[in-house]
């Protein structure tokens, strides 16, 4: 289970706390940063839902969210809503194995499928490029 590194925090999370919490992982968080905002996800927000939740970084394209990033500690967990057309063009888009079974036993709500993945190493970036290319081609 994902444990959000800034649970009952008042404010969010400063840089150096985040490099702290995450580690070697920061260095993952950073490039995915940069990578969504090659394509066009500029803009970051941090949001808490609730103390017992913790802070979570929104990256958007204007008002669209495109990214949830939730830090943890030596990791961190990304989440995205894909549609239906999203979730058929992610499933034709030579994603692995493993990401095709985290696809089909995502929660499905009416906005659309919740994926949630474990960010731990370069790949895992990789992919979630992949989907954010595919949700913002949907």
């Amino acid at each position: 289970m994902h444990e959000n590194a800034f649970i009952n925090k008042p404010r969010r999370p400063s840089d150096p706390e985040l490099t702290l919490a995450l580690g070697p992982s920061k260095a993952l968080w950073d490039n995915l940063i940069d990578d969504a905002r090659a394509i066009g996800v500029a803009d970051q927000e941090w949001k808490s839902y609730s103390k017992k939740i913790g802070w979570t970084l929104r990256l958007k394209q204007k008002k669209r969210i495109i990214l949830y990033l939730f830090p943890a500690t030596g990791y961190f967990l990304v989440s995205l809503i894909l549609g239906d057309r999203a979730m058929e063009a992610a499933r034709r888009s030579g994603l692995s194995k493993s990401i095709i079974k985290i696809l089909d036993g995502a929660t499905r709500y009416p906005e659309g499928t919740a994926i949630r993945i474990d960010v731990k190493k370069q790949n895992d970036v990789t992919t979630i490029k992949k989907l954010m290319t595919v949700k913002l081609a949907s």
